[in-house]
C-alpha cells in the first residue's frame, strides 16, 4: 500500500512525511521523489509474536511517496507536482495548510483544496482527451474499437468537465476497464489539515470535512516528537494530550479509506501480518501470500483472533472446537488466523 502525500507550496506536506516517516531533513534534488515504508503497528501481531515465539515476526508495511518537482513549461518559473510519479500509489493524502504563511499571509483552505483538486483534474482530462482521439482515429482508419471503453472514458470526461472528481463516482473509479488509466481524481483522497500545536480543532467547511476523508494534523509538533528518545516523547504526549501520534492515525485512516484489513500466519518459524481488501475470498487470501498457494488449495483452517486468546493457546482452542476449515467461497474477516491446505 502506497500513498502520495500532495499539497500546494508551503502547506508543509515535506514535514508532514518527515513526521509521518519519522525521517530527518536531507538535501536533495527537488526533482527526487522521496519514499518512505512503514511497518504498521499492531498489537495483535505483539502478542501472537510472544505466543508462538517465532523466528522471524513480520508487520504489515505502508509506504509514503513524497513526489518531486518538475519545472513548469517554458521556465515560468514555478514548479509543478510530477504527478507521474504519484499515478502508482493507491491513495492521496492532501495536505492543507492551516498556520500562518512565512510571509505572513493566512491559511486559504478552500482555494487550496480546490487548486490541488482541479490540478488532478486536469491531469486526467489530459489522459482521457488523448485516449478518445485514438479511439476516435481507430474507428476512422476502420479498426474494431472497444465500445465499453468509449463509454467509460466518455463519461469520464462529461465529469471532469464539469469539474467532479472521479472518486465521487465510485462506478467509474471502480470500473475495471479503467484501472491501467491510474486516473489521478479517481484515487481516494485523505485530507490532512495542518494545524498549529495549540489548534485540535477540525476546520469548519461542510463542502470538505463532510464530503471527504479529513483529520487534523500538528505536523511541526509531530516532527518534533519523532526525534525524542521514548520517555521524552512519552512526556510529550501527556503535556499536548496526544493519544496516538499521527502516524498511527494517518495509518488507522489510510485501512480505513481504502478498505483494508489485515489476516495472519503463525507458527514456529514466522508469525505475520498480510494486508487484504475488505470482502477477499479465501482463494484469492492465499494467492496473497504465494500463486501456488491459490492453485492448489485445499482448503483453510481459521480461528479468529479474539477466540485464540480467549483459549489462551492453540491447543485449548482446538478442545474448544474454534479452529474451523473453510472453502474457496470463505469471505476473510479481519483479524482470522489461517493455515492454508493446498496440493500442488
Amino acid at each position: 500500500m502506497k500513498l502520495g502525500i500532495i499539497g500546494c507550496p508551503g502547506s508543509g506536506k515535506t514535514t508532514v512525511f518527515e513526521a509521518l516517516t519519522r525521517s530527518l531533513s536531507v538535501m536533495m534534488a527537488k526533482a527526487e521523489p522521496r519514499i518512505g515504508t512503514l511497518q504498521v503497528p499492531d498489537y495483535r501481531v505483539d502478542v501472537l509474536s510472544r505466543m508462538y515465539q517465532p523466528r522471524k515476526t513480520i508487520y504489515a508495511q505502508i509506504e509514503y511517496l513524497l513526489p518531486g518537482k518538475s519545472p513548469a513549461k517554458k521556465d515560468a518559473g514555478k514548479e509543478q507536482t510530477a504527478w507521474s510519479q504519484v499515478r502508482d500509489c493507491d491513495a492521496i493524502i492532501l495536505v492543507i495548510r492551516n498556520i500562518t504563511g512565512i510571509a505572513g499571509d493566512s491559511p486559504q483552505l478552500v482555494s487550496d483544496f480546490l487548486k490541488i483538486n482541479q490540478e488532478l483534474m486536469i491531469s486526467d482530462m489530459v489522459v482521457v482527451e488523448k485516449r478518445l482521439e485514438r479511439l476516435e482515429n481507430d474507428k476512422k482508419r476502420g479498426k474494431k474499437i472497444d465500445t465499453d471503453e468509449l463509454s467509460l472514458i466518455t463519461q469520464c470526461l462529461k465529469h471532469l468537465e464539469n469539474e467532479m472528481p472521479l472518486r465521487k463516482i465510485p462506478v467509474l473509479a471502480a470500473a475495471p476497464g479503467l484501472r491501467g488509466f491510474a486516473f489521478m481524481s479517481a484515487k481516494p483522497m485523505m485530507v490532512l489539515f495542518n494545524n498549529t500545536d495549540d489548534d485540535d480543532v477540525m476546520p469548519d467547511i461542510p463542502n470538505i470535512t463532510t464530503m471527504e476523508h479529513c483529520m487534523i494534523i500538528k505536523a511541526k509538533l509531530e516532527q518534533e516528537l519523532n526525534r525524542m528518545s521514548e520517555d521524552e516523547a512519552r512526556e510529550f504526549l501527556t503535556e499536548f494530550n496526544i493519544t496516538a501520534s499521527a502516524t498511527d492515525r494517518v495509518i488507522q485512516m489510510s485501512y480505513s479509506l481504502l478498505g483494508l484489513m489485515s489476516f495472519f500466519t503463525v507458527g514456529e518459524d514466522e508469525v505475520r501480518a498480510w494486508t487484504i481488501h475488505k470482502g477477499t475470498s479465501a482463494l484469492d487470501a492465499a494467492e496473497v501470500i504465494h500463486s501456488d498457494i491459490k492453485k492448489g488449495f485445499i482448503r483453510a483452517e481459521i480461528i479468529a483472533y479474539n477466540d485464540l486468546m480467549d483459549a489462551g493457546n492453540q491447543a485449548e482452542a482446538r478442545k474448544r472446537g474454534t479452529f474451523r476449515l473453510e472453502g474457496k467461497s470463505y469471505e476473510v474477516q479481519d483479524g482470522d488466523i489461517i493455515n492454508f491446505r493446498f496440493n500442488i
